[in-house]
């Protein structure tokens, strides 16, 4: 059972709200840090963090690299690394605290850092997978729309590749944020889930026209046959309750959308993997449609829009995260520059 340590618990506390407040941090960002301390309190048997000594640093990394009893295998070099990271920051403000300055000095932080070989393989890039045009295409084709919750899951599929759209935002969206005339989505910071709480304005990326004849069936069947309001999810989730006969089971669309993407996620896998394609996220039609401008703009201003409309505020981040070059057409490119 889990020793509680007041003192700790108090310190946490105060580091949480120096995290929101001075640095901005939001709940799930803060919890991956508690989270982290707690794997640091357990290493010590949880004692106070006023009897910090250098050892526990060492004996913490030690336990991080152990072999983990649950799954069979150490933790991930990243894991590791971020692990180690979240810690040596906790103690680094904790030095400068009342009660603590006397027993943690700021060099003392420094034991916390990961090995030089970890920290480069923890952050060495690997190669992304993500589907080809065709393949996503092909993916899409093949989801059936006979019932309604076919429908939007088909549609969905169809919003992924018209927008690039984080599946956390798409789970949050409602039919106000559509607008099909001008065929665009307003991620709207203050109501959508976007990542930082940002407001991304996105016309719909020139795709297979399917796409777009799809989604809008959808928009239309919520708005004029199930009478959905601006307020209503655009891709709800399940109305359960009590059916004739007794029993809960599925009465039809709800008009609230699900609280995470996590069955969003679960719907774009699962039709990849129903045509013997790799399950892949809908995170990747984001290289998708990255590769695709690549392809398509024919200079950099028009790059430049193409990174906008997927969110990005420097086209350095489209092309450094999303338009990867394999090592295989990397020594193409190279190769080509001789001839």
């Amino acid at each position: 059972m889990r020793k509680h340590v007041e003192e700790n618990e108090r310190a946490k506390r105060e580091y949480v709200f120096y995290l929101e407040q001075a640095k901005g941090l939001d709940e799930k960002s803060t919890d991956k840090v508690l989270a982290a301390i707690l794997k640091f309190e357990q290493s010590t048997k949880f004692k106070p963090f006023k009897r910090f000594h250098i050892e526990q640093a060492s004996k913490f990394k030690e336990d991080l690299a152990k072999i983990n009893g649950k799954t069979g295998k150490p933790l991930g070099h990243a894991t590791v690394d971020a692990t180690l990271a979240s810690v040596r920051g906790f103690f680094h403000w904790l030095a400068g605290q009342r009660g603590y300055k006397s027993r943690i000095s700021y060099s003392d932080t420094d034991y916390f850092r990961n090995s030089r070989k970890s920290a480069r393989v923890a952050h060495t890039a690997r190669e992304k997978e993500f589907p080809s045009i065709e393949a996503a295409y092909h993916a899409f084709q093949a989801i059936p729309d006979r019932s309604e919750f076919q429908q939007r899951d088909k549609a969905l599929f169809a919003f992924f590749m018209l927008t690039g759209a984080r599946v956390g935002a798409v789970a949050s969206l409602r039919l106000k944020h559509i607008d099909l005339f001008n065929g665009r989505v307003l991620q709207d910071g203050r109501d959508v889930n976007t990542k930082f709480s940002k407001t991304i304005d996105t016309t719909f990326f020139p795709v297979n026209p399917a796409y777009l004849e799809c989604f809008t069936s959808w928009v239309e069947y919520l708005r004029e046959i199930k009478l959905f309001g601006p307020q209503d999810a655009l891709f709800p989730k399940p109305d359960m309750g009590l059916a004739e006969g007794g029993g809960f089971a599925v009465l039809g669309l709800s008009r609230s959308p699900y609280t995470n993407g996590t069955k969003l996620n679960a719907i774009i896998r699962n039709a990849f993997a129903s045509v013997q394609l790799p399950e892949y996220p809908p995170h990747s039609f984001r290289s998708t449609l990255a590769m695709l401008g690549k392809d398509m703009c024919d200079d950099i201003e028009q790059l430049k829009a193409w990174s906008m409309n997927m969110g990005h505020e420097s086209l350095i981040t489209t092309v450094s995260s999303y338009m990867p070059v394999t090592r295989q057409r990397q020594a193409e490119l190279i190769k080509a520059l001789g001839t």
